[in-house]
């Protein structure tokens, strides 16, 4: 392959920046989206436990028009595809006549609004039953310490008259909860804490009224206080594993400075139109997608891509919303904005892939359907034998009655799966790596063989030069003038290797591109070429290579040729008429080498499956270390080999960004593509690389491994909790207090737990 050839497609110049792939593609994955169904996203400010995610789903589901309905509950949003014909408010009916509350979110505008709002009335409430339960500890300090009588009956209802408004204030998180789902005929795990709550401030109404020795205000204001505070930090444990689709929404600028009539306006991203011209200075962050009109500068891209270096931006340099303008003004026209800007397009991708249920989720949602009778069951089954075995004493039965209530509520088994995903996701993106399909965690933790393409995938697609050093350095200088004059990515990578190497250009005159051939150029008085084999007079390398004739012919028909049929080059040093041969190796990706290392160390079989000749792909398994490679494989052998692999029973991730891997990405167990690959590619592949850093490959399957343990030890804690727990209360050793706090220690257990991922 030379420099010349096909000097016609340079139309398409190779791109150094994924984000410049990225953004159109994400463009295009929304646009197919939009044309196969509209997308309508709720938020569910009340939704809890996996009984919320059926609820929501079936009664969606069953609206005429709705394709599919998938809820988030971590994020408490449902995404539905669905016709033209459904709206928001017709969904939003329906879910109220299941007891949900549902509000309308814009698509992919994932703000954290919503959660902050709820993050501070929980914060409220807990305090109200923090002050509220101090206060009736201390009456009934003064009722243990042996008040009698008119005192104890007076220091009772004191702390009634404390603990019963605290109840009903701190409670209705899980009041309204319980009551939307008994009005449609169902247990949500809400309804055992509501029940616990009434029967504990009840009883102590009772024993007050009747002037008992013993009332249980304070367990009722410390048990509302302790689950109050497990939901809150259970909710800031969630906060804080910030996911991969909020990280993209945090870069959202919400106002532009909008170019009119001459004159700078504020504007609302909202109010910014395809068309505008809005202009974007030095620190700030691009608040849309489109086109650099005027100026110069450098953008940081890093946390779009991950790529450390800022990257130069000029008039034509395509732009995408959440880059940040490092040190010069510039005037961008908008091609998208808002909602319709790859930023939101992308975060929307994310957070339906966060939203996909994986096996682990299904099981969760299966267990804890079947466990919320059993729930009940035992509570009823613990009051009717605790009346019979006590001789009718109603407190006591209510008691541990309403401790088996709030012992066995399924919360950390809800949790189990949604804050590993939650967590995984969010690490994953901060290394570069963004999630299309939530199950893809899952079956990355699976792998056992990765098979690897080589051009745009272990490699960056772009030539550097071979042993340039060992070249005469005149006739470096010579190909250096040339390749000047050319876009050809050989001959940038020429130029780039010889100012690399302090060779300065030759004094090359009246240089001229000769189309589908090659470059060539007058030094003093000769005629001197560089470009394809045939037309330098060489023979072709079985490499990539570009050649440089040096001729003894006159640079100037009708001219005489130089005495002797030499040109001078530097310095006036004699060239005689030859040709010089330039071969190119593709330069490998940044981390190739290291992912490659971690992934063997790792246990994993590693193929190079490559369409290229054999001489670079050998050369680059070995500088990589890989044993197992094969050259010029066809796109369907690919594919063929992939599925080879899968009936042996591998588990194969598949690595590659060119149309000819699409059919191989689609074929196998779990895929990656970077984020340079062609749009085919990317559709076809589970997970993107957004840098070009090959390193975080091996991360992400350490880190899915992890997240796949965290999932089944979620599962163990949550059911090696009940199975203590539960015969302590049934046997009456367990107090609707102590009960309360072993099931908020589960819950945030559980969720720390996931925090663990590294």
């Amino acid at each position: 392959m030379a420099l010349a050839e096909d000097f016609a497609s340079r139309s398409a110049p190779v791109s150094a920046c994924p984000a410049c792939t990225v953004v159109p593609a994400a463009e295009r994955i929304a646009a197919l989206r939009a044309e196969r169904a509209g997308r309508i996203i709720l938020s569910l400010p009340n939704a809890g436990g996996a009984q919320s995610i059926a609820l929501v789903e079936a009664a969606l589901q069953a609206i005429p028009g709705v394709r599919s309905a998938r809820v988030n509950l971590t994020q408490k949003r449902v995404s539905i595809e669905a016709e033209g014909t459904v709206t928001a408010a017709q969904l939003i009916t329906v879910l109220a006549a299941e007891g949900q509350e549902a509000h309308e979110l814009d698509p992919g505008l994932l703000s954290t609004t919503e959660t902050d709002r709820q993050g501070r009335e929980l914060l409220m409430r807990l305090g109200v039953a923090f002050f509220s339960m101090m206060n009736v500890m201390l009456l009934s300090v003064a009722v243990w310490s042996g008040a009698e009588d008119a005192t104890r009956d007076l220091f009772h209802w004191i702390s009634g008259a404390i603990a019963l408004p605290t109840v009903i204030f701190a409670g209705q998180p899980f009041f309204r909860s319980a009551w939307a789902s008994l009005r449609q005929g169902r247990l949500g795990m809400d309804v055992p804490i509501s029940l616990a709550l009434i029967l504990a401030s009840s009883i102590s109404v009772y024993e007050t009224a009747m002037s008992g020795h013993h009332a249980y205000f304070d367990a009722a204001v410390m048990l509302a206080f302790f689950l109050l505070l497990g939901r809150y930090l259970d909710h800031r444990t969630r906060a804080i594993a910030r996911s991969a689709a909020e990280e993209l929404a945090a870069l959202e600028v919400p106002r532009a400075i909008l170019i009119l009539d001459g004159q700078e306006v504020e504007t609302p991203i909202a109010e910014i139109h395809p068309g505008d011209t809005v202009l974007v200075r030095p620190g700030a962050r691009m608040p849309v997608d489109g086109v650099v009109l005027h100026g110069a500068s450098e953008l940081d891209r890093s946390l779009l891509t991950g790529e450390s270096l800022p990257v130069p931006a000029g008039q034509g340099t395509v732009v995408s919303a959440g880059e940040v303008n490092l040190t010069g003004p510039l005037t961008v026209q908008v091609t998208a904005a808002g909602k319709d800007s790859s930023l939101h397009r992308m975060a929307d991708l994310v957070a339906v892939a966060e939203g996909t249920k994986t096996r682990y989720t299904s099981l969760a949602d299966r267990a804890a359907k079947a466990y919320s009778p059993l729930v009940h069951i035992l509570s009823f089954s613990a009051f009717g034998y605790w009346m019979w075995a006590t001789g009718g004493d109603v407190r006591y039965a209510i008691n541990i009655s309403a401790a088996v209530l709030i012992i066995t509520c399924p919360c950390a088994l809800g949790l189990a799966v949604p804050a590993v995903v939650t967590s995984a996701s969010g690490r994953l993106f901060r290394k570069g790596l963004l999630i299309k399909h939530g199950t893809a965690l899952e079956r990355l933790a699976e792998v056992d063989t990765v098979v690897f393409d080589k051009t745009g995938t272990l490699t960056l697609g772009t030539p550097e030069p071979v042993a340039l050093a060992d070249q005469p350095q005149d006739v470096v200088a010579i190909a250096a003038a040339l390749a000047a004059g050319s876009s050809h990515p050989l001959a940038r990578a020429l130029a780039e290797g010889a100012k690399a190497a302090g060779i300065a250009p030759a004094n090359v005159t009246d240089i001229r591109e000769i189309p589908g051939q090659g470059i060539e150029g007058d030094l003093n008085g000769t005629r001197v070429r560089l470009g394809r084999a045939d037309w330098c007079g060489a023979e072709a390398l079985p490499t990539t290579a570009t050649y440089l004739s040096i001729s003894s012919a006159p640079a100037t028909p009708g001219a005489s040729p130089p005495p002797g049929g030499e040109g001078r080059g530097v310095g006036g040093t004699p060239l005689k008429a030859t040709t010089h041969a330039f071969p190119f190796t593709d330069r490998p990706r940044p981390g190739a080498a290291e992912a490659v290392s971690k992934l063997q160390a790792a246990g994993l079989k590693i193929e190079l499956l490559s369409g290229d000749t054999e001489a670079p792909v050998r050369d680059l398994a070995r500088r990589l270390g890989i044993t197992n490679w094969q050259a010029g494989v066809l796109p369907t052998e690919k594919a063929a080999r992939i599925a080879e692999l899968s009936a042996q029973g591998r588990k194969v991730l598949m690595v590659g960004d060119g149309l000819n891997d699409t059919a191989a990405l689609a074929a196998a167990h779990v895929s990656i593509s970077p984020a340079s690959a062609l749009d085919a590619a990317r559709v076809a592949s589970d997970i993107v690389l957004l840098g070009q850093d090959m390193a975080p490959i091996a991360d992400a399957v350490r880190i899915s491994r992890q997240a796949t343990r965290r999932m089944i030890e979620n599962f163990l804690i949550s059911g090696g909790y009940n199975v203590v727990a539960v015969p302590l209360a049934l046997v009456g050793l367990a107090t609707p207090l102590a009960a309360a706090l072993a099931m908020s220690l589960s819950s945030i257990t559980v969720s720390l737990n996931a925090m663990r991922l590294k």
